[in-house]
This record gives C-alpha cells, sequence and structure tokens, in this order.
C-alpha cells in the first residue's frame, strides 16, 4: 500500500465583493445581525452569466496542477464535489475534463453538500494508497448565488453562502508519516430534510409534512412548479438551530476519532482547517477542544460558506500565509448536509 499526499492546492474566489450592508438592498438584514448570527462580514458572488461552477473549478484546478509540478496530461483521474453543478445532469467533473482539455480518464461527481471536499479527499485517498492512480484531481466548487432566495424572506440562508472553488493533486508519496494520515467519514439520514433543498428532485414530497399541490395528470409534473418559485418552497430550507446542535457535537467527535486513530493528542495539531460553516461553530469546537486561536484557520469572514469549496480555499489561503510548514499536522473536519460529517489528518 501506498501513502498519498497533497501534491499542489490552488483556488479561486470571484471579483464580485458584497458586503453585509450591500444586502440590505435586497433584504431587511443589517450587518450587525449577520455578524452576530454566523461572523460573515462579506462573501463573493460569480459574474451571473458567463462564470460557472465548473469554470470556477478550472481556475482553481490549473493553480494545484501548477504547484504539483505535473501537467493536465498527467492527471488520470477527476473528483468533482459540489452541491450547485451546472446541469441536472452530467456532472461538472466531464464539463472540467472537456474544458481543460485533459485526457479520455475517469471522472467522479459527488454530492455530500460540506462534507464534499472530505470525502472527495478520502475517495482520491483510497485510490492512490492502492495504486491505482498517481495523480488525482480533487475539486470542490460552488456557485450558490445562482439560486438563492435574496428577499427578506430567504434572508436566513441566502447570507450565509458564497461562490468559490479550490482544487488540490494527490499523489503517491514514500515518505514515511508523511502525507494524509487517515479519513473518517460519517453519516446519519434521521434528519435530513433539515438541510436541503426538496426541489426540483423525485421524491414528490412524500417525505415532507405537506406534499406539494401537484397538477393532475398521468405521468410526469412532479418536477417543480410555477407556485414554488411563488412561495418559495423551490428554494434551500435550513433549520439552523438543529444544524448547530448537531454540528457542535459530530465536529470534535471526528477530529478525536482521527486523532486516535493516530495516537495523536489535541496539543499535536498545528491548524484545524474546519469546514467554514459558521464562525460560531467554529468558535465553539475550538473551546471544545482546547485549542489556541493560532490552531485553528477560519476565512469565512471574507467569503462566507462554499460549501464543497470552503475546505480547499481555507487549506489554500493559510498554506499561502505561511501557517502551514512541512512536518505540521493539519486536520480538516466538516459537517453538513444529509447529516454527513468527516475528519482528515494530514502530515504535511
Amino acid at each position: 500500500m501506498f501513502q498519498s499526499k497533497i501534491a499542489g492546492i490552488g483556488y479561486y474566489v470571484p471579483k464580485n465583493v458584497y458586503t453585509n450592508n450591500d444586502l440590505t438592498r435586497f433584504m431587511d438584514t443589517s450587518d450587525e445581525w449577520i455578524q452576530e448570527r454566523t461572523g460573515i462580514k462579506e462573501r463573493r458572488y460569480a459574474d451571473r452569466i458567463g462564470e460557472t461552477t465548473t469554470t470556477m473549478g478550472v481556475e482553481a484546478a490549473k493553480i494545484a496542477i501548477e504547484r504539483a509540478n505535473i501537467s493536465k496530461e498527467d492527471v488520470d483521474f477527476i473528483i468533482f464535489a459540489t452541491l450547485s453543478p451546472d446541469y441536472y445532469f452530467p456532472g461538472c467533473a466531464v464539463l472540467l475534463q472537456r474544458e481543460m482539455g485533459m485526457n479520455e480518464v475517469g471522472a467522479l461527481d459527488i454530492r455530500n453538500q460540506c462534507s464534499g471536499f472530505i470525502y472527495a479527499l478520502s475517495i482520491a485517498d483510497q485510490f492512490v494508497k492502492t495504486g491505482m492512480y498517481k495523480n488525482i484531481l480533487v475539486v470542490g466548487s460552488e456557485k450558490h448565488s445562482f439560486a438563492l432566495d435574496f428577499s427578506t424572506r430567504g434572508r436566513a440562508v441566502s447570507v450565509i453562502f458564497g461562490d468559490g472553488a479550490g482544487a488540490v493533486v494527490v499523489q503517491p508519496t514514500t515518505e514515511t508519516g508523511k502525507g494524509i494520515l487517515s479519513t473518517h467519514l460519517h453519516s446519519d439520514g434521521a434528519e435530513a430534510e433539515k438541510l436541503a433543498m426538496y426541489y426540483p428532485g423525485a421524491s414528490s414530497g412524500i417525505w415532507l409534512d405537506k406534499m406539494p399541490d401537484w397538477p393532475e395528470q398521468e405521468l410526469g409534473g412532479l418536477l417543480m412548479t410555477k407556485e414554488m418559485l411563488e412561495d418559495g418552497t423551490a428554494f434551500p430550507n435550513m433549520d439552523g438551530q438543529a444544524v448547530f446542535k448537531k454540528a457542535v457535537v459530530k465536529f470534535p467527535e471526528v477530529i478525536h476519532e482521527a486523532l486516535s486513530k493516530n495516537n495523536l493528542e489535541t496539543s499535536d495539531i498545528n491548524l484545524l482547517i474546519p469546514h467554514q460553516a459558521n464562525l460560531r461553530i467554529s468558535q465553539f469546537v475550538q473551546k471544545t477542544l482546547g485549542l489556541h486561536e493560532d490552531q485553528v484557520f477560519n476565512n469565512i469572514q471574507k467569503y462566507g460558506n462554499t460549501t464543497a469549496a470552503s475546505i480547499p480555499i481555507a487549506l489554500c489561503e493559510a498554506w499561502e500565509a505561511g501557517k502551514i510548514k512541512d512536518g505540521d499536522l493539519i486536520c480538516l473536519a466538516a459537517f453538513g448536509a444529509g447529516f454527513t460529517w468527516g475528519s482528515a489528518l494530514i502530515r504535511w
């Protein structure tokens, strides 16, 4: 069995900055209200037309590939994590492969939302360890802004999310004790509807308390209705309190699981990079684990929650700032819709 490492990393965020005050033009909110609940000061939004989840992923991927000292022709597998794909199908992985002019390699899309990058990294780690692939491109990218409810009705969700992309190249390493030490994945679907976008979908609403008023016809007609767009049913739904309560329990659990697996303690962590869901969650986890402020990296203040992109963006930004050095112990952890959660422990 080989060991895997992150050989190159890159990120891309759109140029369009929207502060909390900017959002007051669209909804009844305030900078104080948003910062108090989320810690977010501003976020980036992709160009409304022309910039997509795939194109942002491409920009991040180019940087990661260059920093890994390989070419696009060397990439032998692609894993793309997103909840905001360009198309309902096919997925973004094949679109990225096309846009980058890559070889006819395998392309995998995964839908694990905020935990997407951890799940994707774990999959890449397994493929490298078995010797199946040598240069795996892992991308997390999101364009939330295309489908959020920018009104007072939707403010509880819309103020949280931003757009952006991050990417890494995962390769084998022969350095003992270096690279990805272990990954840990979990799920519990009991409260799946607490954080979800119900439509369009094939369930027809059977999992929900209230069934939509679907048109009377023999077949089809269960994708979307005009009424769903008008009453807000078509937009993402979140029970913020339920998510917070679960996250502050599962974050520490899965971090301790990774440390225990490798006979390490929280004091051994040089840098924890949590999924940037909410600054209050990150601060709660930091306090629970007894970590110092310089042991945790947060950038949600600038970018909002970029879901599958948040960890690779933060990881890259921390590395570029010199906060990650050779030999450092890096812990990545995420929690999100599903609910799904996971962690990865890396010796840089």
